[in-house]
């Protein structure tokens, strides 16, 4: 296997915008003849539409040539191969109940992962026309202009995203005791419905830090990379890098992750 220098990736990226965009100008489409009852409910308050599943099959269809031996993991059909090395990790509508009811954050997040590390992510943002994106040594991007962290140190002094369990209820009492707590120990928190798109904008200084607990690695892939990328943190709520998972993630500003990790194992032991 050869590893993809610092110049592959950046063209592998402007491709994926590129392609992003075009999926995204679809998604814009579909909003204004959608209809409620294109919605399907895969669990409780797990939606899906037929949106979802054509974007998603768009951006496998164009991703498939560019790297011949990368497989996909991707939300909506679980049953494609999976490469050895590489793999596109995609989530063709991160926000799609806010899709649904008209809200209008969602957005695209395609990942390229190296041996299980993300080394380039495009988020497209739908409704702002907003495309953030990055690449290993390649820094952190924003519709051409580079992008990074906010210059926030203190938890107190933070705006912070963050995002509510659809179906995942298990952890629900000492998430609740973290928001209260939070409520009262920062600038102030925002749930705005689009994993992808709040770690896009902690990459880009909007928000000082986001966390929250099950996501899935289609929602976290392309936002890990942004925001190491833009000069910040990301763990899980151990403080382990790299959580691909998505099931605990924190990510930030150095100094405001420091501390919100530590509020966060207050109410989180490790192993609980």
């Amino acid at each position: 296997m050869n590893t993809l220098n610092s110049a592959q990736l950046a063209d592998l990226c402007a491709t994926v915008q590129t392609i992003s965009m075009r999926v995204g100008e679809f998604i814009r489409s579909q909003r204004e003849v959608f209809k409620p009852g294109d919605v399907e409910e895969k669990s409780h308050n797990n939606l899906v539409s037929y949106v979802d599943k054509t974007a998603e099959q768009m951006f496998v269809d164009a991703l498939a040539p560019l790297l011949p031996e990368a497989g996909f993991i991707t939300e909506e059909d679980d049953q494609r191969a999976t490469g050895t090395h590489y793999n596109w990790i995609i989530d063709p509508l991160d926000g799609t109940t806010n899709f649904v009811h008209g809200v209008p954050c969602y957005a695209t997040s395609v990942a390229l992962a190296e041996n299980g590390v993300p080394v380039l992510g495009v988020i497209y943002e739908i409704g702002q026309d907003e495309c953030f994106y990055g690449w290993r040594n390649g820094g952190c991007w924003c519709n051409g202009k580079r992008v990074h962290i906010a210059q926030t140190r203190e938890l107190r002094r933070a705006l912070l995203g963050t995002g509510f369990p659809y179906y995942d209820h298990g952890l629900l009492k000492p998430y609740l005791a973290l928001f209260e707590d939070l409520l009262q120990n920062s600038t102030g928190l925002r749930r705005p419905g689009s994993a992808a798109t709040d770690m896009a904008y902690v990459a880009c200084g909007r928000f000082d830090a986001f966390y929250e607990y099950g996501l899935h690695s289609w929602d976290v892939a392309a936002g890990i990379i942004l925001i190491e990328e833009a000069g910040g943190v990301v763990t899980d709520f151990e403080g382990k890098p790299n959580p691909l998972s998505g099931s605990r993630i924190v990510c930030g500003t150095p100094g405001v992750h420091a501390e919100l990790l530590e509020k966060i194992k207050h109410y989180f032991p490790p192993g609980h």
